[in-house]
């Protein structure tokens, strides 16, 4: 056992899993490149929350699809960009999560993914996140092909372009099965 989800992370290799039992832990984790599986009792009792210091979640050392983030809300992200979780250059498994009440103050409130990061999202919902700029719920920006599948993108809100998401320069999300419903943009792409 370990006192936080990311001493956990730290001591792992890759293959490994840390497994997180039911509660709320107060605290930002950043996968370090480990392509390991970090898994949640499930989505509706185990809960990160960024305390409004950072992003909750972050993948920025080209994690590919081994690396797993399963069975977690994810929430009170606050950063600039990617409030809940941001991608750099990765592309990992995000399922069965529920990434709700995060801000950016750019892009990007619920999930960033930047430069050729290209996650699977599976099983999720996206809800109530904000972004002071652009898409309040998911941003894909610089050849990030995100993958959705059985997703919910509900509530978001963003200043000028795409409540719900906002994609731009050759990102082209694969979207299967998803609602989008209830967003809000203040100038282009309510939904």
């Amino acid at each position: 056992p370990f006192r936080s989800i990311q001493a956990g992370i730290n001591f792992s290799s890759a293959a490994d899993s840390v497994t997180v039992a039911a509660g709320t832990y107060v605290e930002n984790i950043n996968f370090r490149g480990r392509n390991i599986k970090v898994g949640g009792a499930n989505r509706e009792t185990t809960t990160i929350d960024g305390d409004s210091s950072g992003s909750v979640v972050t993948f920025e050392n080209g994690e590919d699809s081994t690396a797993v983030l399963m069975g977690f809300t994810i929430t009170n992200g606050a950063s600039e960009t990617g409030g809940g979780i941001f991608l750099d250059q990765s592309s990992p498994s995000l399922y069965d999560l529920t990434v709700s009440q995060n801000t950016a103050s750019s892009t990007g409130g619920g999930i960033y993914c930047y430069d050729q990061s290209s996650p699977i999202l599976k099983n999720s919902s996206v809800v109530n996140n904000s972004a002071g700029q652009h898409a309040g719920g998911i941003r894909c920006w610089n050849d990030s092909n995100m993958k959705l599948e059985n997703v919910v993108i509900a509530n978001n809100t963003a200043s000028q372009f795409g409540g719900g998401m906002h994609c731009r320069n050759n990102s082209s999300p694969t979207l299967m099965n998803v609602t989008i419903i209830n967003n809000n943009a203040d100038i282009f792409g309510g939904g």
